[in-house]
């Protein structure tokens, strides 16, 4: 009977061991800093992340992986007090085919010799046309200005959770947003319940072959039906990457426009934990690799009745704008999905 007892005692901490290690993520491993330097760090052995904003430049994180389908968890705490102008960001994004680019990278050195300036353009998607050189002053010593371009390609997708801050004691504006094949124009905003800025909160896409779910703590707002049947691109092939970045945009963002950023609150911080992406990882050769993770609920992930209850409340009480309301944006008429799915 001992030896019983300690076989399952055994089996209960395996088990428990593979579900923590399922469960945990690290930001060192599950990601890479994508824009802003060291207004961008990893904290608490890789728990926490940290995004910051001033006059000069936001700052951004990618995954590492790419995936295609799956159920993608990230905790956000957002920029508190006065966020007019920012943008917070969480989405999913794929490069797109043929994409152009136009690169400025600096390549560093040891003490006392000089950085390389490594230029490349990319056209379609084709590089390989490199020029280096070395500068003619110090970039250590004072901020100068580069100019970087870039294109998403033709025919990206992306899902996106935007956050637009605003004025001290007005609320954020939730944007949200499906492209596929490089066509948006799907937006739907909401006031948030609570204060986004005062505790973290768990905000998830659910991307599956059948739709798409937005959610705010397990709360359902929004869904985006596969409507390809009537003609409406939905994204189902091009595996996509998770995006995070915090920005100026206070041409638009922030009553449109009409208030600008306070760059005397600068740096804006937001704060990103306990990111868990419960998904299809596509290989280097787009070849779905195996995971613990494949064909779980996610697959199939619809709304039950309680579901259908918390979106119709959210979007009767905290929807903002509708797309598919907006006739005067769309004066030939709305989006078909618009017309056969009820909720968007």
């Amino acid at each position: 009977m001992a030896k019983s007892n300690s076989n399952l005692c055994a089996v209960v901490l395996l088990i428990s061991i593979l579900i923590v290690a399922a469960s945990a993520g690290s930001f060192y491993d599950d990601m890479d800093i994508s824009f802003g330097g060291e207004r961008a760090k990893i904290l608490n052995g890789g728990q926490d992340l940290s995004l910051s904003l001033d006059q000069y430049s936001g700052s951004g994180f990618q995954s590492k992986h790419e995936y295609l389908f799956g159920r993608f968890d990230m905790q956000l705490k957002l920029v508190p007090g006065n966020s007019a102008g920012t943008v917070t960001t969480f989405y999913l994004s794929s490069q797109g085919a043929g994409h152009d680019e136009i690169d400025f990278e600096f390549l560093g050195n040891s003490t006392g010799n000089p950085y390389t300036i490594h230029t490349n353009v990319y056209s379609q998607g084709k590089g390989n046309k490199e020029q280096q050189f070395h500068l003619w002053f110090d970039p250590t010593a004072a901020f100068h200005t580069y100019t970087i371009l870039s294109s998403q390609g033709a025919g990206h997708d992306e899902i996106d959770f935007e956050f637009l801050g605003n004025s001290t004691g007005n609320p954020y504006t939730i944007h949200t947003n499906v492209y596929s094949q490089g066509k948006g124009n799907k937006e739907q905003q909401f006031h948030l319940w609570f204060d986004p800025t005062a505790a973290f909160h768990t905000y998830t896409i659910v991307w599956n072959s059948l739709r798409i779910i937005f959610l705010i703590d397990n709360i359902p707002v929004r869904v985006f039906n596969n409507n390809d049947a009537a003609g409406v691109p939905f994204p189902k092939s091009q595996p996509m990457r998770v995006y995070a970045s915090l920005w100026n945009a206070d041409d638009w963002a922030t009553q449109g426009g009409r208030v600008k950023t306070d760059w005397t609150n600068a740096p804006f911080t937001a704060l990103y934990r306990k990111f868990n992406a419960n998904a299809k990882k596509v290989g280097p050769n787009s070849v779905s690799t195996s995971s613990i993770n494949d064909n779980q609920s996610w697959s199939t992930q619809g709304l039950d009745a309680a579901g259908r209850n918390r979106i119709r409340w959210v979007q009767t009480k905290h929807m903002i704008y509708n797309y598919c309301n907006d006739r005067k944006r769309f004066p030939n008429g709305i989006s078909a999905e618009c017309k056969t799915s009820r909720f968007l």
